[in-house]
């Protein structure tokens, strides 16, 4: 039986949601998504003078008042946080694939973040798991509207609706 875990990423958070079976599902709706996780990218939290001595970049002034320009590569220094926010969250899908018995990865992130997932994971959860993935920038999303949009891609299973007991449908 193939089990999801959805992993939902931009650059400053990942949200992790498992999809949940039915264990009755002429009586219920369903399958549902249920968070599992969240992590937030503490780089992006911090306030640039926390994360440097000098918050505006290239500027130096050397004797007699004279300024000149430099690059102190800070835009490394960007990706190398980047890159530790995507080592966390190949850790936590790890995780949860373990903890929850998936086995099944839907990636859904935006391009940049998409691409370090891959570089930093590349050995790891892809390996023993089947692995989709979508790149788009869908944190905004509610658990319902997510399953939806993926749903109608034909990355999850579509959301059955439960008639009551002892109704009819209405035409």
């Amino acid at each position: 039986m193939t089990r999801f875990l959805v992993a939902v990423v931009d650059g400053a958070r990942a949200c992790f949601f498992s999809l949940e079976p039915l264990a009755a599902p002429e009586l219920e709706s369903g399958p549902d998504l249920m968070e599992r996780g969240e992590l937030l990218n503490p780089a992006i939290e911090m306030a640039g003078q926390d994360l440097w001595a000098n918050t505006k970049t290239g500027r130096n002034r050397g004797n007699g008042s004279r300024g000149h320009s430099y690059d102190d590569h800070r835009s490394n220094h960007l990706v190398e946080f980047e890159r530790r926010f995507a080592l966390a969250i190949g850790a936590q899908i790890d995780h949860l694939m373990v903890h929850y018995d998936l086995n099944t990865l839907v990636l859904v992130a935006e391009p940049q973040i998409l691409g370090l997932l891959r570089e930093c994971a590349a050995g790891t959860y892809g390996r023993s798991h089947q692995v989709q993935e979508l790149a788009k920038d869908l944190c905004w999303m509610k658990p319902r509207q997510l399953q939806e949009y993926l749903a109608q891609r034909g990355v999850l299973p579509t959301r059955q609706v439960a008639l009551a007991v002892g109704r009819t449908p209405q035409r």
